[in-house]
């Protein structure tokens, strides 16, 4: 499609072609949010959840349909902003899969009635518009197409092939990810404290990723990453502000994907934020940001592997032994698996400093394994109740596997798979990363992540023992019976957590061929 571009005297102007279907899975996820906001406004209240999850169902399965029949394609569009290759469309695949297993918690209604979010998340806690909200039954329906904005710009992020389409990227993920954190149903002041801790600490990695963005384009001249790449190729002047506009921007990029020391918002958001969005964020922001990381270094950046490469060992380092040890300490499982989150983000790192096509596809598989093993863990612990609503404190999951044997093999399957114990889909992600960073001469790099992934080990087996081998505390938690999305939700996990750990191989096949970046 052409559009006749306006004539300026003096002004000569280039009218881009854009391949509209190429970026088919962006711009139907994108269509499915702007048509859910123009369903709050019309639909009647009675009809909007149904309305709205069908919506987001349709939309999400639309778009993984388009980015099926993408398979295979090469192509830069859009003037040069988007990419269109294999770790593109792998990453948006597992992007929307996840998005659509988390749908599964965020719709369902079972475990907690009316939801896990605020009847009106405008009134203010404990407030008589509160009560009058919850006693009416009002649903908080517009959860939907916030959480396909979130997905539109997680989907726009590894595709994003210019620096300034990657911060429009970034924001449009992350805005609708810091309303959705202060929409908790309980605990809303801690709910709006983690909301407001994330817009904050966001806004400045923001600030620091488009001042990053202005330095390496005083550098180049260009925001385009193959421009960047000629630039570092062929330049040998400004070197200082290639090297400040790269720290920068990596910060930006660091803070999404939660590695130290740029971790800081990471527990007290994934504590205060509802659990279905914790895992929605979790998984598919992570999934996202690694996207965009690596498209960043390995096609804009890559011809200055030696400057950057050494401060990449080190946050993989602090990383994984941060998140390692001060996971051994916490007492809240929901705060555990959030430091667990910033060591599995330092693993991640192990394969990105490969800095080869095996260390592109072995942090792609391991994003997969990582993602479903997330939401399954915190499906589980939206099942584990007491009176006030999640319970979360680790006392209150002793002799859980007697009184919830199921559940109790669930989360201990989805702990085994984040300890990397064979025959789970998290032996062969950490084994695909380990053996990419041998192959690329970062053996001390392994050596220091088999370390962290003994500790590790040691907190969840630790929980394992507490569900199965300790005396429940009183009468324990209660167990809610999941609804039929979340049901659905975790057993597609546990079932991809066991086959990614038994039968990998095509999965990793899928990962090699796509590995392969286009400029």
């Amino acid at each position: 499609m052409r559009i006749q571009a306006p004539t300026i005297p003096g002004i000569e102007f280039t009218t881009p072609d854009i391949a509209y279907g190429q970026l088919a899975p962006i711009v139907i996820v994108l269509g499915a949010a702007v048509i859910g906001i123009m369903a709050e406004a019309f639909v009647p209240r009675t009809y909007r959840y149904v309305t709205q999850v069908g919506l987001a169902v349709v939309g999400l399965v639309a778009a993984l349909v388009a980015v099926v029949l993408l398979a295979g394609t090469q192509n830069i569009t859009a003037g040069g902003a988007f990419a269109v290759d294999g770790p593109t469309l792998l990453l948006q695949g597992t992007i929307l899969v996840l998005a659509l297993t988390s749908l599964g918690l965020v719709a369902d209604r079972a475990v907690e009635p009316g939801g896990a979010f605020a009847a009106q998340a405008s009134a203010m806690p404990g407030s008589e518009g509160e009560r009058a909200a919850t006693t009416s039954g009002i649903e908080q329906t517009e959860v939907y197409p916030l959480l396909m904005f979130a997905v539109s710009g997680m989907v726009m992020f590894p595709a994003a092939n210019d620096l300034l389409t990657m911060f429009v990227a970034l924001e449009v993920l992350s805005l609708p990810l810091y309303l959705l954190c202060g929409m908790a149903r309980r605990r809303r002041l801690l709910s709006q404290e983690a909301a407001l801790k994330y817009f904050l600490l966001g806004a400045f990695a923001s600030a620091f990723f488009l001042f990053g963005i202005a330095l390496l384009y005083g550098f180049s001249g260009t925001l385009e990453l193959g421009g960047i790449a000629d630039a570092v190729a062929t330049q040998t002047v400004g070197e200082g502000y290639l090297l400040a506009g790269t720290a920068l921007v990596a910060v930006g990029l660091l803070f999404k994907v939660a590695a130290v020391p740029f971790h800081a918002w990471t527990p007290d958001v994934y504590v205060g934020a509802p659990t279905p969005i914790t895992a929605f964020m979790a998984a598919c922001t992570k999934v996202a940001a690694f996207g965009a990381l690596l498209r960043l270094f390995y096609v804009g950046l890559g011809g200055s592997r030696w400057d950057w490469e050494p401060v990449l060992w080190a946050i993989a380092i602090v990383t994984m032994l941060v998140g390692s040890l001060l996971a051994l300490t916490q007492t809240d499982v929901k705060r555990m698996l959030a430091y667990s989150s910033i060591a599995h983000a330092g693993f991640v790192l192990v394969g990105v400093v490969a800095t080869s096509p095996a260390g592109l596809s072995s942090s792609m598989f391991y994003l997969v394994t990582y993602g479903f093993a997330t939401i399954g863990a915190f499906a589980v612990v939206t099942l584990v109740r007491d009176s006030t609503g999640e319970a979360t404190h680790l006392s209150q999951w002793a002799g859980l596997g007697r009184r919830a044997p199921w559940l109790a093999a669930v989360f201990a399957l989805f702990l085994l798979a984040f300890a990397g114990i064979p025959l789970t889909s998290g032996f062969t992600g950490k084994f695909a990363v380990f053996a990419a960073a041998v192959d690329g001469g970062a053996t001390p790099l392994v050596v220091v992540a088999v370390v962290a992934s003994a500790i590790a080990a040691f907190f969840y087996v630790r929980v394992i023992v507490l569900m199965f081998f300790s005396e429940p505390v009183g009468e324990g938690p209660t167990i809610a019976i999941p609804g039929v999305s979340s049901a659905a939700a975790l057993a597609v996990c546990a079932a991809v957590t066991v086959a990614l750990g038994v039968a990998p191989q095509p999965v990793l096949d899928l990962a090699g061929q796509a590995a392969a970046f286009i400029r």
